[in-house]
């Protein structure tokens, strides 16, 4: 008899996204000529830049001659894109990386929920609340997150991160954690870290001998030139961090699917009998066994948006989407809605008025404006009474959802 997982039994409803699709439809099917605005599902809206266009032709016109023609490529990618991402987003930030220790993936999303794999299913992790929900589910699906009680895990440090402390997370207290994620800048909420504050991230792992597992997807949003871009910018972050990074909001690649993770050589963990064993290694054996490598097409791609023109058209691309940011905070804030980030990311989160709940909001939202949000309950529990903006759409349909907000707002 085959029997389930049954902590896949475990995972709570339906993944946060799709129970917003869901309602959206139903609303959509109520109201057939409603022209509805997502400002919720954090998808871009821009297309590919001419770079990486003009790339992705000249990958497929050599997939189409015998000399050109590829097969499976190395799991841990090519070396012409690994070299490039080692130059362009460490050098110059003073960072040393050698090209072997960079991946290749095809998003961000997948590695961050795969990673937990090399890890035994007992160590006890710490969250920043609210949080992108792939970090738990992915640890519920192993059995490491305990029991769901009153919209809490009982296995997992909740570390709130909200408004009340200036969004800077408070070191775990009493119990030590083994695995802490973060995600800077942060989804949802739009805040970013200084450096003083992650030196006390990297400092806490190094005294108690903990992973971080460092989130930097939105670092290409950072506006402000004394916030970190990398973890790595931070000493010893080498010893006891791996970085997650994805080209889907920097470079528009959410269809065309390619990211990275940073597995420094130094970082590692413990057996029960007190060996050390790099993650570095084990990453590796990991992909060779159950990832084909991303495509060479998509990183031919992700290679064009490093040449000269490259980062110039993703560069618009990204004041293109923080011009909506920067447009969406002052019409929300000129409305009387509390907000926050939006200046360094691509997300505006937001308290909902008079106390009601995200859900609540949501639909309130919906059914008034035809504009869609995102509950920021579904983030974690400290993201009840929240809720989350992006900033992928136009221009214009961005003016169009704050203009229905604003005078739904006034009445």
């Amino acid at each position: 008899m085959a029997l389930v997982n049954i902590h896949y039994l475990n995972l709570q409803n339906n993944y946060l996204f799709a129970d917003i699709a869901k309602k959206v439809n139903a609303f959509k099917v109520m109201h057939p000529k409603a022209d509805v605005i997502s400002l919720g599902i954090g998808d871009v809206t821009q297309p590919l830049c001419p770079a990486v266009i003009e790339a992705m032709h000249k990958a497929v016109d050599e997939m189409a001659t015998t000399n050109g023609f590829r097969g499976y490529g190395p799991e841990q990618g090519y070396d012409f894109l690994r070299e490039a991402i080692v130059k362009n987003d460490f050098a110059p930030r003073g960072v040393r990386l050698s090209a072997d220790e960079i991946f290749i993936n095809d998003g961000a999303k997948s590695d961050t929920g795969n990673f937990q794999e090399l890890l035994h299913w007992d160590n006890f992790i710490g969250v920043t609340d609210p949080i992108y929900p792939v970090y738990i589910d992915s640890n519920v699906m192993i059995g490491r997150c305990g029991t769901y009680r009153e919209g809490r895990w009982t296995n997992v440090r909740y570390m709130p991160t909200v408004a009340e402390n200036g969004f800077i997370p408070e070191l775990p207290k009493g119990r030590p954690v083994d695995v802490i994620y973060l995600c800077y800048p942060n989804n949802p909420t739009g805040t970013v870290i200084t450096k003083q504050e992650l030196r006390r991230w990297v400092n806490y792992a190094l005294k108690n001998d903990a992973l971080i597992l460092f989130d930097a997807a939105y670092h290409a949003y950072i506006q402000d030139p004394e916030i970190p871009h990398s973890i790595y910018e931070i000493r010893g972050a080498r010893k006891c961090a791996v970085e997650f990074r994805s080209f889907s909001k920097t470079a528009g690649f959410t269809g065309v699917r390619c990211g990275y993770t940073v597995v420094p050589k130094e970082v590692s963990v413990a057996t029960f009998e007190g060996e050390r064993i790099p993650l570095h290694q084990l990453w590796l054996r990991r992909q060779s066994t159950k990832f084909n490598g991303t495509s060479y097409i998509s990183q031919r791609a992700a290679e064009a948006i490093y040449s000269p023109d490259g980062k110039q058209q993703v560069q618009e691309t990204i004041d293109y989407y923080m011009q909506n940011a920067r447009r969406m905070l002052d019409v929300l804030r000129a409305s009387g809605f509390e907000c926050y980030g939006g200046e360094n990311a691509p997300y505006i989160w937001m308290r909902t008025p008079n106390g009601m709940g995200s859900w609540q909001f949501f639909e309130a939202l919906l059914y008034g404006t035809q504009v869609v949000c995102t509950p920021g309950v579904g983030f974690g529990p400290s993201g009840e009474g929240y809720v989350r903006f992006t900033a992928f759409s136009s221009h214009e349909r961005t003016e169009e959802a704050l203009g229905r907000i604003t005078k739904w707002a006034s009445k």
